[in-house]
């Protein structure tokens, strides 16, 4: 199996709606962003199959020391290897992939956030510099694409935390800021009983607004002239504003259960969205 090859599988493997939006990328784009996901599986699989908080950063520190050996021409993992002519050939910073490592290793130590400021950091390393990274892969040429693909990473990651508020809660993860929860009345120990309370709900409801809005930032930033350059992103976030919309029509019943779509609808979804962008 080719660096290559191992990064598709990961890719597809993975189930991600991420996927659907690489489709419509041209062959050499698409192997780089492959690569990149990748990469991002990769470290965000440390920690969370790794229970034990020293392996998972030792893991971690050993990804710190590929992405030196990416930059300095000697990668031995093949994500590495793959990665190694893409940050040449679309000028990756080394300091992008560090900070995505920076903000895995916060979930070994972090596992609540005082207030949203706290949160956006973490949101800008594990998902912002990522979209930095993507709109590089994609193309643009007007700096303004930058914001957008930042605010963009970080609206995908506010919706994962809006999907996955039951699974983190499980894990002893609660990432909905605690002045979100005091402002509501929502306790950590309601949440761990799956009490989806009228309280729960309008708590819910503002993170997905939330969410949304920060979906509405980002494309207020994004230029015309770069829209058609920057339609995997486009594709990606009109499936997870969907998504977004499902978890608001199906109740905000998300400590019970993982709201998803199936995979013909992302797949509708990501085709009509990059028709529109032709």
């Amino acid at each position: 199996m080719t660096p290559d090859e191992y990064c598709q599988a990961k890719a597809a493997a993975s189930g991600s709606s991420f996927y659907y939006s690489f489709l419509f990328l041209p062959p050499a784009r698409r192997r780089a962003i492959v690569a990149l996901y990748a990469f991002c599986r990769e470290v965000d699989d440390v920690v969370d199959e790794v229970h034990d908080p020293g392996v998972a950063r030792a893991k971690l520190d050993w990804w710190r020391e590929e992405i030196g050996r990416v930059f300095g021409g000697l990668p031995e993992h093949p994500v590495g290897q793959a990665l190694a002519p893409v940050v040449r050939d679309f000028t990756l910073p080394r300091e992008h992939f560090v900070a995505v490592i920076d903000g895995m290793t916060m979930d070994l130590t972090q596992t609540r956030y005082l207030d949203f400021a706290a949160l956006e950091l973490y949101c800008h390393r594990v998902a912002g510099v990522v979209g930095l990274m993507s709109a590089e892969i994609f193309g643009y040429t007007d700096p303004a694409t930058r914001d957008y693909a930042r605010d963009l990473g970080i609206a995908f990651q506010l919706t994962n935390i809006c999907r996955d508020v039951g699974e983190d809660v499980r894990r002893d993860r609660i990432y909905l800021p605690h002045e979100d929860l005091a402002r509501f009345g929502v306790t950590a120990e309601a949440l761990r009983r799956a009490d989806h309370s009228p309280e729960f709900r309008q708590l819910m409801a503002f993170e997905v607004d939330r969410a949304q809005a920060w979906y509405e930032r980002a494309l207020a930033h994004l230029p015309a002239v770069d829209r058609h350059a920057q339609r995997a992103g486009l594709v990606m976030a009109a499936i997870y504003r969907t998504l977004l919309r499902e978890i608001a029509r199906d109740g905000y019943r998300v400590l019970d259960r993982r709201t998803s779509l199936t995979p013909l609808r992302k797949l509708w979804i990501a085709w009509k969205t990059a028709r529109r962008l032709r």
